[in-house]
């Protein structure tokens, strides 16, 4: 029998139904549906690695490695694949899991299969404590440090790697990202003359609108010396060099407060639920009595049992080493822990759907100039991930919300306006 059939037929054992999606193998044989997408198998080595790491990472690898693709819509295709990706074989009957190896075994050919190494886009084998100081700098490193023309082929000319807010559907991503970071300066309500401290401030983008709109004192603090680098040309590009200082630092190394606001923008999934009371600690720490923190960060859906949780492994080998994401309702409840006033809490879900959509619309247009700027495997990495999350954002697996939150004053007297989120509007 050809290859696609039997795949068929393995992925109706394992789901209890027919394939969800096309199939296409190796030689040249189809099975499934053929009206939507098709999962191509261009190698027998994509069932190796299913064979040892059945799953999400099996096929990511796959992926990475070129040797599983789509043809057709790649968000049709992940959203019928949801339920293929997350089998467990291992949760079949013992001797229907045997026998799925058997036939497998099988269409990977004579010889005794053994496991292949990863793609080399997969995270090197880390060392240190998690979330320590060395540690997080190179799991930054491995994300951002592949090169700033990458990110601008991607990002676009706004260089803000972080949900945009969308006044409808059809707004440019520029028109967004700059609508981000303006309602960000509003909620922490800058006026010329303060200091603005942006923890993991990427490119610059948030500094440079701050100092340029607002007239604040800005410093931003990132662990990647490729994005500093960048920030600091674009800096010097505006002419602002005696109002914004970009460093590569630790938010934990940060110690010149007070500060009259701090942003941080995209940079708390790397924190980790161990060290998130700390990093809220440290942030109040650098406030002043009635300065404002605006926090932007992607949140998951809570668990029944915390302790359950596991980071994506796809992400975790690939994308983000050590990210982990918390419930909104965990990061409000530390922040109040630490000392800081909770006043207000923005969901952003759509908007990160759709900023996502616009990244992956720019790297598919522009794909060779990204294999060349990285590698194949690279592009692909972020293609997929960006595809899966843009999917994840929209069927509410994920958000993403601003939390303002005010380190209170002696006394506890109000320092936001009475009208409730009367930054929605720029003053005149």
């Amino acid at each position: 029998m050809s290859v696609a059939p039997r795949l068929a037929a393995l992925i109706e054992q394992v789901l209890g139904g027919p394939p969800p999606i096309g199939l296409r193998a190796w030689d040249g044989s189809t099975a499934g549906p053929q009206d939507g997408p098709v999962l191509v198998v261009r190698h027998r080595r994509a069932l190796r690695r299913l064979l040892f790491r059945p799953g999400e990472l099996g096929v990511a690898r796959a992926w990475v490695a070129g040797e599983l693709d789509v043809e057709g819509d790649l968000y049709d295709a992940l959203e019928r694949m949801t339920d293929l990706v997350g089998a467990r074989p291992f949760t079949l009957p013992a001797g229907r899991r045997a026998a799925i190896a058997r036939e497998l075994i099988s269409l990977i050919g004579p010889v005794v299969p053994v496991p292949l190494p990863p793609p080399p886009e997969e995270v090197p084998r880390r060392t240190g404590a998690l979330h320590s100081l060395r540690r997080d700098r190179a799991a930054i490193s491995h994300h951002y440090d592949v090169g700033n023309d990458f990110y601008e082929l991607v990002l676009g000319p706004s260089m803000v790697y972080s949900c945009a807010v969308f006044g409808t559907p059809d707004t440019t991503l520029e028109d967004a990202q700059a609508a981000k970071l303006d309602l960000i300066c509003r909620k922490l309500g800058l006026r010329e003359g303060q200091r603005l401290l942006d923890v993991g401030c990427g490119w610059g983008s948030m500094v440079l609108h701050a100092a340029r709109e607002y007239g604040v004192r800005a410093v931003g603090i990132t662990l990647s010396a490729e994005q500093a680098a960048y920030a600091r040309e674009r800096v010097a590009k505006e002419g602002l060099e005696d109002r914004v200082e970009i460093r590569v630092q630790d938010y934990r190394e940060t110690a010149d407060g007070p500060y009259d606001a701090i942003s941080s923008i995209g940079m708390a999934e790397h924190v980790g639920a161990a060290r998130y009371r700390e990093y809220a600690d440290r942030l109040l720490g650098l406030l002043r009595p009635g300065g404002r923190l605006l926090n932007h960060q992607i949140a998951r859906r809570p668990l029944e049992d915390e302790r359950t949780y596991r980071a994506d492994p796809f992400i975790d080998a690939y994308v983000f080493p050590d990210g982990e994401l918390a419930p909104v309702g965990r990061t409000v409840s530390l922040l109040e822990r630490a000392g800081f006033e909770v006043r207000d809490a923005e969901a952003l879900r759509e908007h990160y759907a759709l900023t996502l959509r616009h990244w992956v619309r720019n790297l598919e247009a522009r794909w060779d100039e990204a294999v060349r700027l990285t590698s194949p495997g690279r592009a692909r990495v972020w293609r997929l991930y960006m595809a899966a999350s843009a999917q994840a954002f929209e069927r509410g697996r994920i958000g993403v919300n601003q939390v303002l939150a005010v380190r209170p004053p002696a006394g506890g007297a109000s320092v936001l306006p009475l009208r409730p989120r009367a930054w929605v509007e720029r003053a005149a």
